[in-house]
């Protein structure tokens, strides 16, 4: 689920928050470096619990629906369309899903089921529900093109879940983009006799990037004052109080991977950072970020320092 861009944005912030020194012990700020990690699962399962909410939601309108049509007993189709909803269906009768979300206790749905409704009377006043419930065909196809179409339109951009979820924890807004595209592409990818687990990915592609997050961080504070003195070096015209913004975290963590990690490329570090100070810095900040660390990589190669192993890693 996490890339590697992602694990930069939250090393950086989990350094940004650092106050502490190179000496310290750093366990106490890797465990909250590991607990930000992780919080994008219970992100990831929350949704889910959100769609599972949905199809209650849904049988509790059909029941008041139907009581509404005074001497009908048949049951009215379009209005039963989410609750029989195959996908939907699929997600709640999830055995490990439901009990991993439980054991989360991310349930909390049932508290603020205000934002249940809204998200669900927007579904029912979306053209899209029109034309869904107009379908005369009912297949799994079908079904799961509608919830990957409402999750998409509806429930991915809704502010108000949006300020929901930047009330219920802060770190999630930035993890939204990343579970959302995740979820999109385990959907599109679920089949009926799709087995539990293809709903609970690992939250790291592998090993390695649970590594390469635990070292980026250490590594990085405990050489950052020599990183500082590195970069001061070629940051003489430049205001100084950069080095101690988020620009100076993000020059650090550069350097640490020019020097700790030989696998990585120089060029594929520094187009990573650019891009995260794009979203998270001042608009000179990538400007800036480039200029030392292209002088950085100059000098390097100047003094023949073999930093970097493999083909094509310069």
């Amino acid at each position: 689920m996490l890339n590697r861009r992602h694990i930069r944005i939250k090393v950086m912030q989990s350094l940004y928050a650092f106050k502490g020194g190179e000496s310290d012990d750093l366990k106490k700020d890797e465990t909250f470096l590991f607990h930000s990690l992780d919080s994008m699962y219970d992100l990831y399962l929350s949704m889910f619990a959100l769609l599972t909410e949905l199809q209650k939601k849904s049988k509790d309108y059909n029941i008041k629906f139907q009581k509404k049509l005074s001497a009908s007993s048949t049951k009215d189709i379009s209005a039963s369309k989410i609750e029989d909803n195959q996908l939907l269906t699929l997600i709640s009768d999830n055995k490990m899903l439901q009990e991993t979300i439980s054991k989360r206790k991310l349930n909390f749905w049932d508290l603020d089921f205000e934002y249940v409704d809204i998200i669900f009377r927007a579904i029912l006043k979306s053209q899209l529900f029109t034309d869904y419930a107009k379908e005369s065909e009912n297949s799994f196809a079908a079904d799961k093109s509608f919830i990957i179409n409402i999750f998409t339109d509806i429930i991915a951009p809704n502010d108000k879940l949006y300020d929901y979820f930047e009330d219920k924890r802060l770190t999630w807004i930035d993890d939204l983009p990343v579970v959302n595209t995740k979820i999109l592409k385990i959907l599109r990818k679920l089949k009926l006799t799709s087995p539990d687990t293809a709903l609970l990915p690992d939250l790291y592609k592998d090993e390695d990037d649970k590594v390469f997050a635990k070292e980026l961080f250490n590594k990085t504070l405990l050489n950052s004052s020599k990183f500082t003195e590195e970069i001061s070096a070629k940051a003489k015209n430049w205001d100084s109080e950069r080095l101690a913004s988020l620009d100076g975290v993000l020059l650090r963590m550069a350097i640490c991977e020019f020097r700790k990690f030989p696998s990585i490329p120089f060029k594929v570090t520094i187009n990573e950072y650019l891009e995260v100070a794009k979203e998270y810095s001042t608009p000179k900040s990538s400007l800036f970020i480039n200029g030392i660390l292209d002088k950085i990589v100059k000098e390097y190669k100047a003094d023949n320092l073999q930093l970097k192993s493999g083909r094509g890693l310069m």
